[in-house]
């Protein structure tokens, strides 16, 4: 079956709306004219490839838990030949010496949860489980509120300091309070948080359209050389601390390797805590644009409101876009399209969580919805790990957020936010509040 033209022109306009940096303000609009025309569309790429976008719910679920037909490793769908030929194509514009650090930083952070399949999926997520129980996560949380409370601490200090009562919440609050948690976890000095901002903003500032940007490849190759010198610290004077743990983590004999230790740690370290840091900043900029639902959750702070405010927050507005490329391993019909062996599919997950057919009204926003199973931490083997620390820390956020600033209010007008560069995460670059 052929792809249809009026599929082709709006997998075209998705593809070069994700290199516009104002799409998220009407990424829903858009998502919702592929639901209803063309759920499974394709673009062509400036080197000749196809890419496709998946945008229903069903659809999305399909690709995610079928990775026996949708792989996560280019390896396992093209020769080692192919594979050259593509990142050649992917990196021609660069310099000799920009595409040898391209393919070191590539070589040290793929294999890593999210970038295998099995049979190598199972035997790293069944290392690195080891030391990421749900016990060790759930005993996380008194860690979490005193951090929280030490936040809003200093930000009140600095308010009666300076009479200013007004602040970036990303800055103040949502950055920090996720990276010291995974900081602290992994055994990393607090005083390279800001590094690891400029680090972690590299690594998820991805546009599908344009791999091998030579200024995000040199900050990643600098996050790698830290990482190899943390591990080699690691090795020889063990703490008790996550990368000491994954450095020692064996099971049956197998141990992981440098660029796996690496990949792990570069994973936790940028999903730890961006995906909270948004989670923070698109949930209070939301109950901001819905007053009526910031108050409820103010006169009823019951735990079970505020579990069921993070889930809806999470499908109405949840911090990743789409998933990371998957791989078609071979010829797949999907919506009555045909998707050819080696075709790149990018599923938007921001799309899927607004699908009539997941919830009713999926435009309206009311925390006291049944929650759903939403798509904003994935879905099947390749699940978020860090999906109940994301959850613990929103809930300990935004209960002290309310609790401690219940005049918490936005203090710029909307149209003067800007979201994040690239099309992976969904977050505004500054929250700026008043209390």
């Amino acid at each position: 079956m052929q792809t249809r033209s009026h599929g082709q022109d709006l997998g075209t306009a998705a593809a070069e709306a994700f290199a516009d940096p104002t799409f998220k303000d009407r990424a829903y609009a858009v998502y919702a004219d592929l639901r209803a025309a063309d759920p499974v569309s394709s673009a062509r790429m400036p080197d000749g490839r196809t890419m496709w976008f998946v945008a229903r719910y069903d659809d999305t679920l399909t690709v995610l838990r079928d990775h026996a037909r949708f792989g996560n490793d280019p390896g396992n769908v093209f020769s080692q030949d192919q594979l050259e030929a593509m990142y050649a194509g992917w990196l021609s514009r660069l310099t000799p010496e920009q595409q040898a650090r391209v393919a070191e930083v590539d070589r040290a952070i793929s294999r890593h949860l999210l970038g295998v399949d099995p049979p190598n999926h199972s035997r790293l997520r069944r290392l690195v489980s080891q030391s990421f129980t749900p016990r060790f996560v759930e005993g996380l949380r008194l860690r979490v509120q005193q951090i929280a409370d030490g936040l809003v601490d200093e930000i009140e200090a600095r308010a009666a300091a300076s009479g200013e009562r007004r602040f970036d919440l990303i800055e103040a609050f949502a950055f920090p309070l996720p990276l010291t948690v995974i900081a602290e976890m992994l055994g990393i000095p607090v005083g390279m948080r800001e590094r690891f901002r400029v680090w972690s903003h590299a690594a998820v500032a991805f546009n599908p359209a344009e791999p091998g940007d030579p200024g995000q490849n040199d900050l990643l190759f600098e996050f790698v050389e830290y990482l190899r010198g943390l591990i080699a610290k690691k090795r020889e004077a063990p703490a008790d601390d996550l990368v000491s743990g994954l450095v020692e983590a064996e099971s049956e004999g197998d141990r992981l390797s440098e660029d796996e230790l690496v990949a792990m740690i570069f994973l936790l370290i940028v999903a730890g805590h961006e995906t909270t840091v948004n989670l923070i900043g698109n949930g209070m900029l939301t109950l901001f644009e819905h007053p009526e639902q910031l108050a409820r959750l103010k006169v009823e702070p019951s735990p079970d409101l505020m579990k069921g405010a993070i889930e809806e927050i999470l499908r109405y507005s949840g911090p990743v876009e789409h998933s990371l490329s998957r791989w078609a391993r071979e010829d797949i019909e999907l919506h009555g399209q045909t998707i050819r062996r080696g075709e790149q599919v990018i599923v938007l997950l921001a799309s899927a969580d607004r699908d009539e057919t997941l919830v009713a009204d999926p435009e309206r926003f009311d925390i006291g919805r049944e929650p759903v199973r939403h798509l904003a931490f994935g879905m099947g083997i390749h699940v978020c790990l860090g999906a109940p620390l994301a959850r613990i820390e929103g809930q300990v956020a935004f209960s002290t957020l309310l609790g401690r600033m219940p005049g918490l209010r936005l203090d710029a007008p909307r149209e003067a936010l800007r979201w994040r560069r690239g099309s992976l995460i969904r977050g505004v670059e500054t929250l700026p509040v008043a209390f």
